[in-house]
C-alpha cells in the first residue's frame, strides 16, 4: 500500500521535473538563436576594422578588455564603467553606429564581469582607487601599442567618471581628452542625490496622505544631511511609498543584454558577483567616492575636458559636477547639459551622446579623413 502511494506521488513529480527540463532546454535554444542572430548584426567586414577581446594582464592580474571598430585609423575610445564593478559588456549594442567614428574599448575592471570572473575575491587587498588607477594607466599604455596611436580617449561614467580623473591626472601624456558623463566629485555628488530622493519621498507622501512618512521626512527635507539616522529613514519609506528607483537603465541598442552573444550564463553570474564584490570595497559610505573629492587632486586639469550630463540625472545631479567644471583650469572645456538626460546618457541617448562625441571631443584627435559628423539634432 505506501509502495503504490510512493509511487503515485513520484510520477507527477516526475512529470513536472521533465516539464521544466523541457522548458529550460526551449527557453536555451532560444537564447541560442538569438545570440546567433545577433552574433551576424555584430559582425565587423570592413577590412581595416577590429574585432577582439582577450584577457591582458593589467596590475599583475587578467583582465578583460574588448576592441571594436570599422576603421584602425579612427581614435581610440576608452569607455571606463560604472557601478563600481558594473561590466558594459552585455549592454553595448547602443554603440553599433560609435565604431564607425571610434575604435571603442571596454574594460572589465578589477572585480568585474570576466575579470571578477579570472580570479575570484582573491584579489580583494588590491580592491583599491589606488591600484586601479594604474590598471588604466597600464591598460591605456598597452593600447596605444597595440592599435599603435600616439594618445587616446578616456570616457568615464558614473564610478569610472571618478577612476576616469584619477587616471587622467596622473598621465596625462596618454590622453587627447577626458569626457565624463555621470561625473562623480566625491560625497557632495551622493549628497545632493539624498537632497533629491527626500523631496521625492516628501512628495510621495503627501499625495497618498502618509502622515506617518510626512512627520519623519518633513525635519529631514528641511536639512537633508545624509548622515546614518536619515538615511535609515530614507529606506523605510522608500520601500513603503514604493519610490521609482532612479538607478534604471534601459539601453537603446537593438541587441536585449540577456541574447548578447558570446555572454554566457556563467558570465552573467560573474557580472552580478562582480558588482556585489566591487561594491565592498569601492561603493558606501567607506568607499572612495565618499570619503574623497576630486578636488583633492587640484583644478589645474592638464588636456581638454567635457562633461555630458543629464538635467534629470537623480543618480548623480549634475550640480555638483558643474561647480567642479567651473573651477577646472583646462587648455579647453565645455560643459553640455543634455535636457530631458538621466544618468545612463551613453546608452539610452547614445545618438546624441556620439553626436557630441564627433563634433566636440573628436576634433582634438585629429583622426586622416574623418567620417562625416552626425547630426546634434
Amino acid at each position: 500500500m505506501l509502495r503504490k502511494a510512493a509511487g503515485s506521488i513520484w510520477i507527477p513529480l516526475l512529470c513536472v521535473a521533465g516539464l521544466l527540463v523541457a522548458v529550460a532546454g526551449a527557453g536555451l535554444s532560444y537564447r541560442g538563436y538569438r545570440q546567433h542572430l545577433a552574433s551576424d548584426l555584430l559582425a565587423i567586414h570592413s577590412p581595416s576594422g577590429v574585432q577582439e577581446g582577450a584577457f591582458v594582464r593589467l596590475g599583475g592580474i587578467e583582465q578583460w578588455v574588448q576592441i571594436r571598430g570599422e576603421d584602425r585609423n579612427n581614435p581610440v575610445l576608452l569607455f571606463v564603467h560604472g557601478g563600481p564593478g558594473a561590466s558594459t559588456l552585455p549592454l553595448s549594442s547602443s554603440w553599433l553606429p560609435w565604431e564607425r567614428y571610434f575604435t571603442i574599448v571596454q574594460w572589465d575592471q578589477r572585480g568585474a564581469g570576466r575579470t571578477y570572473g579570472a580570479n575570484t575575491e582573491a584579489i580583494a587587498p588590491t580592491m583599491t582607487l589606488e591600484r586601479m588607477t594604474l590598471d588604466g594607466i597600464e591598460l591605456a599604455e598597452h593600447l596605444r601599442t597595440r592599435l599603435h596611436k600616439d594618445k587616446i580617449i578616456l570616457v568615464g561614467h558614473s564610478w569610472g567618471s571618478f577612476l576616469g580623473v584619477s587616471i587622467v591626472k596622473q598621465r596625462p601624456d596618454l590622453f587627447y581628452a577626458y569626457v565624463g558623463t555621470g561625473q562623480v566629485v566625491g560625497r557632495a555628488t551622493f549628497e545632493k542625490s539624498f537632497e533629491i530622493t527626500i523631496a521625492h519621498l516628501r512628495a510621495l507622501a503627501q499625495a497618498a496622505n502618509n502622515t506617518a512618512a510626512l512627520a519623519e521626512l518633513t525635519p529631514i527635507a528641511s536639512q537633508p544631511a545624509m548622515n546614518g539616522e536619515n538615511r535609515l529613514v530614507a529606506e523605510k519609506w522608500s520601500k513603503a511609498l514604493a519610490l521609482p528607483s532612479a538607478d534604471r537603465l534601459e539601453p537603446a541598442g537593438p541587441i536585449p543584454p540577456l541574447f548578447m552573444p558570446d555572454f554566457s550564463l556563467l558570465d552573467w553570474y560573474n557580472w552580478n558577483g562582480g558588482i556585489a564584490f566591487s561594491a565592498k570595497y569601492l561603493r558606501g559610505r567607506d568607499g572612495p567616492m565618499f570619503k574623497r573629492d576630486l578636488a583633492s587632486l587640484g583644478f589645474e586639469f592638464p588636456i581638454p575636458a567635457f562633461f555630458i550630463e543629464g538635467d534629470g540625472d537623480d543618480v548623480t545631479p549634475s550640480g555638483p559636477a558643474e561647480q567642479y567644471f567651473e573651477r577646472l583650469i583646462a587648455p579647453h572645456k565645455e560643459f553640455v547639459l543634455v535636457r530631458g538626460g538621466d544618468h545612463f546618457i551613453p546608452f539610452d541617448r547614445p545618438d546624441r551622446f556620439l553626436a557630441e562625441l564627433v563634433a566636440r571631443v573628436r576634433p582634438f584627435a585629429d583622426p586622416p579623413n574623418p567620417a562625416p559628423a552626425p547630426s546634434l539634432e
